[in-house]
């Protein structure tokens, strides 16, 4: 993995366990220092004034300095900082500094360290290297107030769309005029030279929920004073945690514009009837040494080994450390933030594993009192050991300790498609044998089944989940090869047609499982990287989503579109209890590998249709199943699909086409 490259959607579980000096006197240190949660962290404008607070318990002395532009000036005054209560340093001016910009500074060790923004920056100018004084009222779009997402009752309900913002609107087939920025998706009426709907009305007509868009708050690698460059990147490397990204707005170094636009995205999108989930990357900082963290509390927001270097868990350089208290009050406060102030509906937590347990259930109690539709999830692995120990990880193995939290199955991933580190290697809708009994372990969504042997799975070796809405079902996302180069490397000779094939069989598993669905931006109309396993600086060439696909592919898109307006009218895909998962999904016996035939029975979770049953014929022949006798629709066939129906069955001796999902439903 490159460094900050992104944290790889891999599954990898290292499991390493403390060594012995994990409570030396550093550690010990560390947890004596008093934590402050009030409200009024870095900075407060009311009518008495402008209040700055900085949590900076081992500094000696810290000063602010005041700016009048975001960059390549002096400071125009400088404020000696007092020591106020529970580690945290205080200065007021009785003046409301609207305009202005700042940065503080401590003393440590007998050395004035480097400026910082602090780590709660909620606006900043070019770069993020100083923080700025905004009245965030001023930034809300009409209708502000009255702006909310849509409710959501489970989080199996949604339907997930992983985005980045260039990728989706900067490719000149987009039609949009302001390609990769926030503003994007708030134009209407966008559309291709080919005349094919493209952005935000591409997403309503493909009927996804939620959009899950990589990291936009404010990140280290773009250079946002050359913007004409159109240096990429996905953003796994933060730098301001509570400020959006500057590259992303019209005018990086107007802080008003950057908040104000992504703003109006979000309400455009909330307008539109879809939710806006955000990756959030508090793991790791894209710095060390000179990270904000450092340059405010050095040492303390930052897990180390024993020899004192930085530990590295992110395979980024070095891993925060969720279990101390003022840096769990941060992630907290700082999702509520993100919640409160922009709206945002859901959150995806890189390398969450890399957090424990209780701060994580901590992030839920406090979105849920914002707003009871939010909800959370992340990645239940690390991609390097960790001081943390292994029963406080939030690990997929202990997602079963975080009610309201679901984590992503690698298990229904690499089983479908092949393992996500090997291009070469096939998976189950690919046509190699062997992965059946995993690929029910992700349609029962890694909860316990009779008719489900957990000891023959290929990743996971006992059903970890309570419930199915602890599982995020997926086979692509930003990570690793798409779907669509997977299929290019791993079925070499085979079609064009026959990839497409093999792509609908794997989406139908994921959308028809148990479980909550998600799918990587463009996967409808079989969108590739040039075969770029890992893009995430990459040019817009690899990376840009060419909207004449949709037309060169349209029946992949219907197909996809179909799919979803499936799982949405039938509540028996989207069950939420690990025991009604048990009793109403029954598999069936059959002979010969790469099938996989079973039944939705009994009105499950209150469907009107009596029974669903399913086949996924993985292998590159004709297979036939028996289907009892009786009067079926025929909802799926021959990668063909309509959830209203395509014909009709009496049952009996069936075949199933090659590489293709055969769906039927019953009413009686």
């Amino acid at each position: 993995m490159n460094i900050c490259s992104g944290a790889l959607l891999s599954g990898a579980l290292l499991c390493g366990v403390p060594g012995a000096n994990a409570k030396n006197s550093m550690e010990s240190a560390y947890a004596s220092l008093p934590a402050y949660n009030g409200q009024d962290l870095e900075l407060t404008v009311d009518n008495s004034g402008t209040h700055f607070r900085l949590w900076s318990p081992q500094a000696s002395a810290v000063r602010v300095l005041l700016y009048s532009t975001d960059r390549n000036t002096a400071a125009a005054d400088t404020l000696e900082m007092a020591r106020a209560e529970q580690g945290t340093w205080t200065v007021s001016v009785p003046r409301q500094l609207y305009g202005k910009f700042y940065t503080f500074q401590i003393k440590y060790n007998g050395k004035w360290l480097d400026e910082t923004p602090g780590v709660w920056a909620k606006a900043v100018g070019t770069n993020g290297q100083r923080a700025a004084i905004v009245d965030l009222a001023s930034t809300n779009p009409s209708g502000w107030e009255n702006d909310k997402g849509p409710e959501v009752k489970n989080i199996n309900d949604v339907i997930i769309y992983e985005m980045h913002h260039r990728d989706f609107s900067v490719h000149p087939s987009s039609g949009i005029v302001n390609k990769g920025k926030f503003l994007a998706l708030t134009e209407q009426g966008t559309r291709s030279a080919l005349g094919d709907k493209t952005g935000i009305d591409h997403l309503k007509e493909l009927g996804i929920t939620h959009i899950h868009i990589l990291p936009s708050y404010d990140y280290n690698s773009v250079d946002e004073t050359q913007l004409p460059s159109n240096k990429y990147n996905w953003g796994y490397d933060p730098f301001n945690y509570n400020a959006p990204e500057g590259s992303y707005s019209t005018n990086p170094a107007s802080p008003e514009s950057r908040i104000r636009e992504m703003k109006e995205m979000v309400k455009a999108l909330h307008d539109a009837g879809i939710g806006v989930i955000m990756d959030v990357v508090y793991n790791h900082t894209a710095n060390n040494d000179n990270s904000n963290f450092s340059l405010t509390a050095p040492g303390y927001y930052y897990r180390h080994r024993a020899d004192g270097s930085y530990s590295d868990a992110s395979g980024c350089g070095n891993e925060t450390a969720s279990e101390r208290q003022q840096m769990r009050n941060f992630i907290v406060n700082s999702v509520k933030y993100w919640a409160e102030e922009y709206h945002i509906d859901g959150f995806r937590f890189d390398l969450m594993a890399i957090h424990d347990t209780e701060t994580m259930n901590e992030v839920v109690k406090a979105l849920k009192g914002v707003n009871p539709s939010i909800f959370v999830y992340g990645e239940g692995w690390t991609a390097g050991d960790s001081p943390l120990p292994v029963e406080r990880r939030a690990l997929k193995e202990n997602v079963a300790k975080m009610e309201g939290i679901a984590v992503f199955s690698d298990d229904i991933r690499d089983a479908i498609k092949g393992h996500y580190s090997n291009a070469a290697d096939r998976g189950f809708a690919t046509g190699k044998p062997g992965n059946e009994e995993t690929v029910k372990i992700g349609i029962v969504a890694s909860t316990a089944h009779p008719q489900v042997d957990y000891a023959k799975g290929n990743n996971s070796k006992f059903a970890y989940a309570s419930a199915p809405t602890q599982i995020i079902n997926y086979v692509s996302c930003h990570d690793d090869l798409t779907l669509t180069d997977k299929l290019h490397k791993s079925m070499t000779g085979a079609s064009e047609e026959d990839m497409q094939r093999a792509a609908r069989l794997a989406q139908t598993i994921v959308f028809t499982s148990q479980g909550t669905p998600f799918m990587f931006a463009g996967e409808e109309i079989f969108r590739d990287k040039k075969g770029v396993h890992n893009s995430y600086q990459s040019p817009d060439s690899i990376n840009a989503i060419d909207w004449a696909l949709k037309q060169k592919n349209a029946d992949q898109f219907n197909y996809y579109r179909e799919l979803i307006r499936l799982r949405k009218a039938h509540p028996a895909f989207r069950m939420t209890a690990a025991e009604d998962v048990a009793k109403h999904i029954v598999f069936d016996k059959v002979e010969g590998d790469n099938l996989i035939s079973y039944s939705i029975k009994d009105n499950a979770n209150g469907d009107v249709w009596k029974e669903i049953k399913l086949v996924f014929n993985g292998s590159d022949d004709p297979r036939e199943v028996k289907i009892k006798k009786g009067n079926w629709i025929v909802v799926a066939d021959d990668g063909k699909i309509n959830a209203d129906g395509i014909g009709t069955s009496k049952g009996g001796k069936t075949i199933v086409a090659p590489r293709s999902a055969l769906i039927l439903a019953r009413e009686k």
